[in-house]
């Protein structure tokens, strides 16, 4: 398996780092899961992807801990 990190941008106006991370941490838990990412490969080749939400609904229900590929 390949890794890849997996980032999401938003523009937080705080009067700390800390304050915008605990507002950014707010706004997750409260809001719509956010479906832009930014993902970069182990070869630093970064893709921005822009999810389907309802394929991304159907897919976050299905438990892919049990499908013998990923192992």
């Amino acid at each position: 398996m390949q890794k890849y990190t997996v980032s999401i941008t938003r523009q937080i106006e705080a009067d700390t780092a800390e304050e915008a991370a605990l507002l950014l941490y707010q706004e997750l838990s409260r809001g719509p899961v956010p479906d832009g990412y930014s993902v970069t490969d182990e070869a630093k080749v970064t893709t921005e992807v822009k999810l389907d939400r309802d394929k991304a609904d159907e897919f976050a229900s299905i438990d892919h801990t049990a499908d013998p590929g990923n192992w």
